[in-house]
């Protein structure tokens, strides 16, 4: 991969959070890190005084937070090469069209104006939901964050919709070195009563059965091309963003695909990656497949 990550900041807590981790995953993939700061409100928010004839006043906080992030990124790791640029437009918008040219896009869990009631901010959700690119929310609790679980976690979908996210979490687990734990999770019909005699031909088997059939097709491809990648492949009964967010905790990213249709602009965002986006215990990475 030789496109950078691109790294949406606003001078949060947040989002210097996940300028850290990228500096940490742009060093792993050899890459370069691009720092973009993109907002229409800066215009109306008060601005620190000019320090200069040539700048315009709404200026100054504005490269402060790009410079600042960077500052901070070069910290971390002098060998990272770090970009940055201030764009006075839409942060969706344009974090999206940035996405065309990036290796993955990274954010933070809460934005600078995020209501305290939300437990993710609304550009990072946005983007997650409609980017072409991989987006990776940086959430989670401080042991997720700091990623010493040395464990990744993909969640196995449908195969036609899983392989950009299969070859994304192969590709991580190879670079990382760590083990790659692969869910596939399965439910009874409604129509089965629980506890109910079964009969002969088990359907709680055979569900289970098809599940780990699934997961075989999922991963055959990528698992022979990744041959060093030690990979734990699970079926699991319940509903998949709970089992994925429970085992998260013990993840140091958790990697779902999701569906692209050509042509639809709005939000495309499956209820799995939308719980996790909301409540892993590790960062998540929204892996799209256009269908």
């Amino acid at each position: 991969m030789t496109l950078p990550l691109v790294v949406g900041v606003d001078g949060s807590d947040s989002s210097l959070q996940a300028v850290d981790w990228a500096v940490d995953e742009a060093a792993r993939h050899g890459l370069a890190l691009r720092l973009v700061h993109a907002s229409l409100w800066e215009r109306y928010e008060g601005a620190l005084p000019s320090s200069g004839l040539d700048r315009p006043s709404e200026r100054v906080p504005t490269e402060h937070i790009v410079a600042s992030a960077a500052e901070r990124a070069t910290r971390r790791d002098p060998d990272v090469k770090v970009f940055t640029d201030v764009i006075p437009e839409d942060a969706v918008e344009t974090l999206l069209r940035e996405g065309n040219n990036a290796s993955a896009l990274v954010t933070g869990s809460r934005g600078r104006g995020g209501l305290p009631g939300l437990l993710l901010g609304s550009v990072g959700l946005a983007v997650a939901a409609r980017a072409h690119c991989p987006v990776i929310v940086v959430r989670g609790d401080s042991a997720g964050l700091a990623g010493g679980h040395e464990r990744i976690l993909l969640g196995a979908g449908d195969p036609v919709t899983s392989g950009e996210a299969v070859r994304f979490a192969f590709r991580e687990a190879e670079t990382r070195g760590c083990v790659l734990d692969v869910v596939r999770a399965w439910r009874r019909p409604a129509h089965d009563v629980i506890g109910a005699p079964e009969p002969d031909d088990a359907p709680g088997l055979l569900y289970e059965e098809r599940a780990a059939a699934l997961l075989h097709a999922v991963l055959h491809d990528a698992a022979a091309d990744h041959p060093g990648v030690r990979v734990r492949g699970v079926t699991a009964e319940g509903p998949a963003r709970r089992i994925l967010v429970r085992r998260s905790a013990a993840a140091d990213l958790v990697i779902v695909g999701a569906r692209r249709r050509a042509g639809h602009f709005g939000l495309q965002l499956g209820r799995v990656s939308h719980t996790l986006l909301h409540h892993a215990y590790c960062p998540v990475a929204i892996v799209p497949q256009l269908v």
